[in-house]
């Protein structure tokens, strides 16, 4: 093993022997170069004040060599805030300004033992260094019943880790924390598992409330004090999309001291938050009352980064930042997050009016992108296909009953359009 991995797991035996615990084979073997081509590059960044010839970019008259036709689409920005590569752990100043973020939506993370944010490509690839730090072949991976299908690939096939799920909800119609602590306590001979908790839920639309999200921590402790190592994941892809009685904050804040036996993750980003989808730029966050855990988990979690995409794009971050920078983004945010509780508002309105009889039934959904229907008397792959072929309509079947539909890119004035059609399709796919 090399040294410099050696030396961090070292570190994270004395410190937090729990977390070290939890990592694969692979997250005991990675580490981030000290010798290496980024870090001597980034020394000669300092000191090589007459030429630097280390790292692999080209320069024209003190600056990144760049071509003038694209550079005219981006007048607004510097040259060396888009071409350079960007650090493997990101752009120093957008870590910063989202550490501040976090703590700003998140008040209860205030005062709280928490990393600096590191920069990923988009939420998928956080999840991915999760799968990579703590993921081995036959691990626990708990989700819900309903969940998003690329948890499948990113723990199960990628590291051949077990899916291990428990119904979202209860026979209230509330999540499901007996459910999920059953499949918790159920993990005790293996002493490990990987807890993904994904709120608002994709595809449901759900976000507990303060009640359950104490239900929620008090699973996870009683795993943790029944004896088993808990990397407790909060995927928070659709983060401050809250339109009703929910949970307004990460579970982040209550996770990251809950147990010296849990190990808070949060994976979050500007993708869905911010609507830049395309930006991919994302962030990994880990708690740890140990700083020197949080220094070697960085460290690891860089030699993840440097070993598959090398840095994230750098334009992208730098918009970001302006973004958050901007004494516009917070009206701004908050014009769109009324427009999404518009559309959420409006397709609750409407499936509750009546007017469907009993062909619509739905999930609770309160939250996010999502609703999902569940249908009863039809199959809603047949309904998905029906509404495609007939009515150049799009939606999503998951399983036999669960129809997921995206209010997120429906305009409000069309949803009423959309649900009728939904039920006709529903009606003529149910009809002999």
């Amino acid at each position: 093993m090399n040294p410099l991995a050696q030396q961090l797991n070292e570190t994270l035996q004395k410190e937090s022997p729990n977390v070290y615990a939890m990592l694969s084979n692979l997250g005991k073997a990675i580490y981030f170069p000290k010798e290496g081509i980024l870090s001597q590059s980034a020394e000669a960044k300092t000191k090589a004040n007459k030429y630097n010839a280390t790292i692999g970019i080209a320069t024209e008259g003190g600056g990144p060599m760049h071509l003038k036709l694209i550079q005219d689409t981006l007048s607004a920005y510097e040259p060396k805030d888009l071409y350079e590569y960007a650090p493997p752990g990101g752009k120093p100043e957008l870590r910063t300004a989202w550490r501040s973020k976090m703590v700003k939506d998140n008040p209860s993370l205030e005062g709280l033992p928490f990393g600096n944010p590191i920069v990923t490509n988009a939420l998928t690839h956080g999840l991915s260094i999760v799968a990579d730090l703590f993921a081995d072949v036959g691990d626990a991976i708990v989700i819900p019943d309903k969940n998003w299908e690329n948890y499948e690939l990113t723990f199960g096939i990628r590291r051949g880790a077990v899916i291990v799920e428990y119904p979202l909800y209860n026979e209230h119609t509330r999540f499901n924390s007996a459910g999920l602590r059953e499949a918790l306590l159920a993990q005790k001979d293996k002493g490990k598992a990987i807890v993904v908790l994904n709120f608002p839920n994709n595809p449901t639309g759900y976000t507990p409330d303060a009640h359950e999200g104490e239900e929620i921590v008090s699973a996870i402790r009683d795993a943790a004090e029944a004896g088993v190592n808990i990397v407790a994941v909060t995927d928070d892809a659709y983060f401050g999309l809250f339109f009703e009685d929910s949970l307004q904050e990460s579970l982040f804040s209550k996770l990251a001291t809950l147990h010296p036996r849990v190990l808070a993750v949060k994976v979050d980003g500007a993708t869905k938050e911010e609507y830049v989808w395309g930006f991919r730029v994302g962030f990994i966050t880990y708690a740890s009352p140990s700083q020197a855990t949080l220094a070697a988990l960085e460290q690891k979690t860089l030699g993840i980064i440097r070993s598959t995409i090398s840095s994230g794009p750098h334009p992208s971050q730098t918009f970001v930042l302006h973004a958050l920078q901007s004494p516009q983004f917070d009206a701004q945010k908050a014009e769109k997050f009324d427009i999404m509780k518009g559309r959420a508002s409006r397709v609750k309105e409407l499936l509750d009016s009546g007017r469907y009889g009993d062909d619509l039934p739905y999930y609770p959904f309160n939250s996010g992108y999502f609703m999902c229907l569940k249908l009863t008397k039809v199959s809603a792959e047949s309904v998905r296909r029906h509404l495609l072929d007939q009515y150049g309509i799009g939606t999503i079947a998951l399983g036999e009953t669960d129809l997921r539909v995206a209010f997120s890119c429906i305009e409000e004035d069309n949803l009423e359009e959309l649900f009728d059609t939904i039920h006709k399709a529903v009606t003529e796919v149910a009809a002999p």
